[in-house]
């Protein structure tokens, strides 16, 4: 006879922010759940997930409003704070899910990288992806719009068998 005793362990790969297991073990990265941070900075680009970048980047991001890659996105003092604490307390150096932790281990301790596009995880992913397929593609002209490739990017997922590129079709790695 077995007993069991009603433990149940979660490998990290099925746990989710702060360790807790989640529901939905196909998120790469924690979906945006702030819905100031959405509106704010999701109007005029996708919420990129805090768990794409370090906590330090972040940091510096935001401290640098007057200039956000050459436009301006300041904002008032508290509202700064407010979205800079969010950013900070879920970002890759404090995350548990799959591609956060990626991102994380793929910088360097001492840099502080603003974009995305320049982590060398992200690189090694989009190594195969031609100027074509994405700059020059009048669909998706950049790599800053995940949603365009990424179908599910906004709820966390960037799973490569959820990858279409408009123009191309789906992405066989």
């Amino acid at each position: 006879m077995v007993i069991g005793s009603g433990l149940v362990f979660a490998s990290d790969d099925e746990k989710g922010e702060r360790g807790h297991k989640y529901e939905h073990s196909y998120y790469d990265v924690a979906p945006v759940n702030n819905a100031q941070y959405k509106e704010e900075c999701g109007s005029c680009h996708m919420a990129f997930q805090p768990g794409f970048l370090p906590a330090r980047s972040w940091d510096k991001l935001m401290s640098g409003l007057e200039d956000h890659f050459g436009e301006s996105a300041e904002m008032d003092a508290v509202d700064q704070k407010v979205l800079t604490d969010y950013l900070k307390e879920n970002a890759a150096d404090h995350s548990n899910y799959k591609k956060s932790r990626s991102f994380n281990r793929s910088v360097a301790r001492n840099a502080a990288p603003l974009r995305i596009s320049e982590v060398r995880y992200f690189i090694k992913e989009h190594d195969e992806l031609s100027r074509r397929m994405v700059q020059d593609n009048p669909e998706v002209k950049s790599f800053s719009k995940c949603e365009a490739c990424h179908q599910s990017a906004e709820q966390g997922s960037y799973d490569e068998d959820q990858v279409y590129i408009p123009g191309y079709g789906r992405w066989d790695d």
